[in-house]
């Protein structure tokens, strides 16, 4: 048996079912994340604890990123009798707009421990470099 110490932790669930805040297909809830560059990646770290990886979907159009996620309930046998529900179930869903710098043609997806990792290499063309100087001493002409 569970002991509840928050009074108000009840309420919130309630609130949120007779609200409908629960994702759905139409209208997901959205996922927490992380964004930030690692050297030659542009690195996306979303929570999705409890979600199975063929529940996942991630989508690339043009330069549009979307990943769509659904926490399903468990299936229980008719003796369990439920305490605590907490966990949120339904469709969570980020879309992010990523930079022409970004080589959406090579993104990789690992999952682990509930997190999905996508990293996106930066574009070659996105990359510094030098740029030479041709022509004779007299004359110079900076191309680019």
């Amino acid at each position: 048996m569970l002991m509840r110490t928050d009074p108000f932790r009840e309420l919130d669930r309630l609130t949120q079912q007779l609200m409908g805040t629960s994702g759905t297909w139409s209208r997901p809830s959205p996922m927490p994340m992380d964004a930030y560059r690692e050297g030659e990646e542009y690195v996306i770290a979303l929570d999705l604890p409890g979600v199975s990886t063929d529940a996942i979907d991630i989508d690339v159009e043009r330069n549009m990123l979307t990943v769509k996620a659904e926490r399903r309930p468990i299936t229980k046998a008719d003796t369990v009798q439920m305490e605590l529900s907490e966990r949120p179930l339904g469709v969570f869903s980020r879309q992010l707009m990523l930079a022409d710098t970004l080589d959406t043609e090579h993104i990789r997806a690992d999952y682990d421990a509930g997190v999905l990792t996508l990293r996106i290499p930066i574009a070659e063309r996105a990359k510094p470099r030098k740029i030479a100087i041709g022509g004779d001493a007299s004359h110079k002409q900076i191309a680019g």
